[in-house]
């Protein structure tokens, strides 16, 4: 089972920005789907977003108009471009690969989740 690395987390202010990776190294994930879930302290992990392998997107509605998810299949690397950060976005943040994007909720194709990258939304 493929586990995914996630990066790109920090501490910024509401209204703020970041941007997350997704990578694989040494295995190339390209032909697949990969969503991008999150888990608040004393909360159940949730989906945010998802790619196709062909690159088309789907949101949460917690995530619409402000993530932007991306994938470069030539350098391996998805992104989630996060834009006017709130305090409830604050969570560890993974990646995965999903069975297909359409299926909601989002699902893990195989149950491997990696360490994920904190992103904490602070005034």
């Amino acid at each position: 089972q493929v586990q995914l690395v996630e990066s790109g987390g920090g501490a910024v202010q509401p209204g703020g920005s970041l941007r997350l990776l997704c990578t694989a190294p040494g295995y190339t994930f390209g032909h697949y789907a990969i969503g991008w879930f999150r888990q608040a302290p004393g909360k159940e992990r949730e989906g945010v977003s998802c790619i196709t392998n062909a690159g088309t997107e789907f949101y949460e509605e917690s995530a619409k108009g402000r993530f932007t998810v991306s994938r470069d299949n030539v350098r391996n690397v998805v992104y989630l471009q996060m834009s006017n950060l709130k305090p409830e976005d604050t969570a560890v943040y993974y990646c995965i690969i999903v069975d297909a994007c359409h299926i909601r909720p989002f699902r893990p194709k195989f149950d491997s989740w990696g360490r994920g990258t904190q992103v904490t939304i602070s005034s």
